[in-house]
């Protein structure tokens, strides 16, 4: 085999910004010549005036083993014998530009040395056995817009450790985080960036391996196992991909050959002032093959089943961040960055030409129009975007106290005037439970027994309103401290039935929300959601329908105050008796017990514009579901008989 891998149409393709898989030729690859150990290597680097390959297996010496130019397309490359898998190994760079010199980690590697290390690993890829074909051929339909997608955000450092506190590796996380998720109902699990990154405070968000996984949990293939692991047990996988920024570290990306390779040129349109970093060029086509690649990588290579990508709001905007004075306009004179918006157009236009089915989920945080719309229609082309509004307006709801929730009841209703403009995540993420903000159940007024009925109460909102929901791990149990990554989930709160009742009712969200296609059928839809009771403010109580294609609705009542109301008048659209299916306030789950006992009946008596009405008993700060006749009550006052077991603790044994 010829070691000129990279060829003219590579290059063609790689000026164009149209090469998809550019990891395929750039970078290391190990291969037998003459049946010996090689490794062929590949790097871009258009500024330089020498490039050699430095590692363990020539102790580290610039210019013994050199690359050689591939005329007219910035690329260097060459056949090095006597290098293996495993091997350690940097590219030193000579700049044509004064006598700038660096030894630069592979912007293509796919290992990396452990940090604080800072070289790349040669590593083969493709031996991996899958066993994920079921999956794989489903994902399809368990990923459609009338789907029910339940997502357990985790950063696997944190989520849990070894019995001295040691982090666990891809390989043993597996069979923990599957069981998990898998018996907590969640339909999909969104890993925080596991892109190799130099300083673990960024949590992964500052990415220098594009094409690495972190060693900190093992080998590429250990995390194979742990992704294969989870779709066995039906469940999808997320990645958070970091297109936004990288950082300014001297062997990463930053100033590669002597020149802003990848970063912007331009010095108003290079740095993220708020992390620090760079920039990425969206407008040069190599940058743009790039990242393309990378994203496809993960696709390709890891089976991941979406992308979540970061700060796009912060990709849209020249002038994010900035003062005036401090950006510059782009060719219109506008604050947009046109070709960030255009790259995002051409990434999601790749995703669904390369692997229909797949998500890629947008964290967007402004009113940017079109987000979720197709790129034929003049979106971006995103399956959905984070509902930022939602998340910060309802957490500043929730966090009011009681008796003053009057003055705040718009901002529980407002969503609905914006809810189908796009299609939405609702996110109750990470970043709502650091830098001094505190956990979920510690934001929540009143005693202990008030904070975790406000969030059972606050889970119920997210499982009801339309949009696929998010949750980050550590929530589920009512951890009372924020997160801290260099701890774990505090799994010890489950020795307490009240955080096991919590636990359980959000196993219960889980189940009833996939069970029921009223809760997700017609999540992008305006059909699917009708307001009943939007106006009581005086009692800080609503009430609306979430409807199914075809089939009977269900009602949802929420009471945001600490007082039970009895003989409470609601309006509905069919006769006959109302089951009561799920009730937050149920002993079962740590609250006082009130219901309705199983079924109310609907009387023949109009109100609020239905010609039947309900009067039912509204449990204090809990939500309660109903639905017209049929369905079998949950248990004990009004709930299925029979409870499954509660939720198990995932336990490592050493």
């Amino acid at each position: 085999m010829s070691w000129q891998i990279w060829s003219d149409f590579d290059s063609h393709l790689w000026a164009e910004g149209t090469h998809m898989r550019a990891y395929e030729k750039l970078g290391a690859h190990p291969e037998t010549v003459d049946g010996q150990p090689s490794c062929r290597f590949a790097v871009w680097a258009p500024n330089a005036s020498n490039v050699s390959v430095i590692g363990d297996f020539n102790g580290w010496q610039p210019g013994r083993d050199e690359l050689q130019p591939v005329l007219g397309s910035g690329v260097w490359q060459g056949l090095l014998p006597r290098v293996r898998t495993g091997a350690l190994y940097k590219f030193h760079i000579v700049s044509r530009h004064g006598d700038f010199r660096v030894d630069k980690a592979d912007p293509f590697a796919f290992q990396a040395e452990l940090p604080p290390g800072t070289a790349s690993r040669v590593c083969e890829t493709g031996q991996f056995e899958w066993h994920d074909a079921e999956w794989r051929q489903s994902r399809g339909l368990r990923q459609a817009p009338t789907a029910p997608i339940s997502i357990y955000e985790v950063h696997l450092g944190s989520w849990r450790r070894g019995p001295q506190g040691e982090t666990l590796t891809y390989r043993q996380l597996a069979p923990l985080l599957a069981d998990y998720i898998h018996e907590m109902g969640f339909t999909h699990v969104e890993l925080m960036p596991l892109g190799e990154h130099p300083f673990g405070g960024s949590w992964g968000y500052q990415t220098i391996g594009y094409f690495a996984p972190t060693s900190r949990y093992g080998a590429p293939d250990d995390l194979r196992t742990l992704i294969d692991l989870l779709h066995q047990r039906g469940i999808g996988v997320l990645l958070d991909w970091v297109p936004a920024h990288f950082p300014r570290d001297e062997h990463g990306l930053a100033y590669f050959d002597g020149t802003h390779l990848f970063e912007a040129s331009d010095p108003q349109r290079r740095s993220q002032p708020d992390w620090n970093t760079f920039i990425f060029d969206y407008g040069k086509p190599e940058v743009v093959s790039f990242l393309t690649s990378s994203a496809l990588f993960w696709l390709d290579q890891f089976h991941i089943d979406g992308l979540r990508v970061d700060a796009v709001a912060s990709m849209l905007y020249l002038d994010y961040s900035r003062e005036p004075g401090e950006w510059t306009p782009n060719r219109q004179g506008g604050r947009e960055n046109l070709e960030a918006i255009e790259f995002l157009r051409h990434l999601n236009r790749q995703v669904s030409q390369h692997h229909p089915g797949t998500l890629v989920i947008a964290e967007e945080s402004t009113a940017f129009s079109g987000v979720s719309r197709s790129v034929e229609q003049g979106g971006l082309g995103f399956s959905y975007k984070w509902d930022m509004g939602w998340m910060h307006d309802t957490l500043r709801y929730a966090a009011v106290q009681p008796a003053a929730r009057r003055e705040h009841h718009s901002e529980l209703t407002f969503r609905m005037n914006y809810a189908f403009s796009e299609r939405f995540v609702l996110p109750l993420s990470h970043d709502e439970v650091v830098y001094g903000k505190g956990s979920l159940l510690s934001r929540m007024p009143g005693d202990d027994w008030q904070k975790r009925a406000h969030l059972r109460l606050l889970f119920g909102y997210l499982f009801t309103q339309p949009g696929k929901k998010l949750l980050f791990m550590g929530g589920e149990l009512g951890q009372w401290d924020e997160w801290n990554h260099d701890a774990t989930v505090c799994w010890e709160l489950l020795n307490s039935p009240e955080h096991r009742g919590l636990q359980r009712w959000v196993r219960d969200l889980n189940t009833f929300y996939r069970g029921q296609t009223a809760l997700h059928a017609l999540d992008t839809e305006p059909g699917g959601f009708e307001w009943i009771e939007a106006h009581d403010a005086a009692r800080s109580i609503i009430g609306y329908l979430r409807r199914p294609s075809h089939g009977d609705p269900l009602l949802v009542l929420l009471n945001w105050t600490a007082a039970t109301v009895r003989n409470y008048r609601i309006g509905v659209p069919t006769g006959g008796d109302w089951t009561e299916l799920l009730n937050s306030d149920a002993a079962l789950y740590g609250g006082s017990g009130q219901g309705n006992l199983g079924t109310v009946h609907a009387a023949p008596v109009p109100a609020q514009g239905r010609p039947y009405l309900l009067s039912v008993t509204v449990p204090p700060l809990a939500l309660t579901i109903f639905r017209p006749t049929g369905e079998r009550p949950w248990g004990p006052s009004g709930f299925r008989s029979d409870p499954p077991s509660e939720p198990s603790v995932p336990r490592h044994e050493s």
